[in-house]
């Protein structure tokens, strides 16, 4: 063999060893890395059972993934059925809405102490509230008050028919029918405006009484504050 092939050669064979080496080393690595996945649990049977995966008889139960040393990596939860993860869901949808109501509630507290500040504030807006229905029922009860005058002209010229209505012109009984009509719609609005001064009545009394448990509050946390200062100096 000349020596340029003999070269050749013993350049192959080295190659061919280090691929062997080279994979050898991927398996041993592999191996190594699966043997450091450690998987603990106790069985519904009370036993203690390790495995390198997860285990098939702790699916429904909580197990335990271990390092080498032995510490808790972390911990896998059981596996649901279809029932137990809508309920779960349906658990964590209820809680997120009432996380979301709870925080409408304080952004609602919030504006409404920046609203009304003091008692005074309050006490002063509601008062004007009524004043505006107040005028608005003033101007029905004037107008009530000139149908008034209107139905007696209108039954002053129907005294000249008493004996017999029928004769009446067509004319004053429109006017009767209109005055009528009119009397009616007045009163339905006057009832409207009284019924307006209830609702105005019943929100600033609840908005009272939510104002003074959130004015309380406030009027705490300075005082809450300062004994905490105090304490603290105490300390040091």
């Amino acid at each position: 063999m000349l020596p340029q092939t003999a070269s050749i050669a013993h350049t192959a064979r080295i190659a061919h060893i280090a691929r062997i080496t080279g994979l050898a080393a991927l398996v041993c690595v592999g191996s190594q890395a699966a043997a450091q996945q450690i998987y603990t649990c106790v069985d519904g049977r009370g036993r203690k059972i390790t495995a390198d995966r997860p285990i098939a008889e702790c699916l429904d139960r909580a197990q335990q993934e271990l390092t080498p040393s032995g510490l808790v990596k972390r911990q896998l939860g059981p596996s649901l059925t279809a029932y137990e993860q809508s309920a779960l869901e349906e658990k964590d949808k209820l809680s997120a809405e009432r996380r979301a109501h709870e925080a409408d509630d304080k952004r609602r507290d919030r504006a409404l102490v920046l609203r009304y500040p003091a008692r005074a504030v309050h006490d002063q807006e509601r008062a004007e509230a009524l004043k505006q229905i107040d005028e608005v029922g003033r101007a029905g009860s004037q107008r009530m008050a000139e149908l008034a005058e209107q139905r007696k002209a209108i039954a002053s010229d129907l005294e000249f028919y008493t004996k017999n209505p029928s004769k009446a012109p067509a004319s004053l009984k429109r006017r009767l029918e209109e005055n009528s009509s009119s009397v009616l719609v007045q009163q339905h609005f006057i009832a409207e405006q009284e019924q307006e001064k209830k609702r105005i009545n019943l929100r600033f009394d609840e908005e009272l009484v939510k104002l003074k448990q959130l004015w309380a509050l406030l009027a705490a946390t300075p005082a809450t504050a300062a004994v905490s200062s105090t304490k603290s100096g105490a300390k040091n």
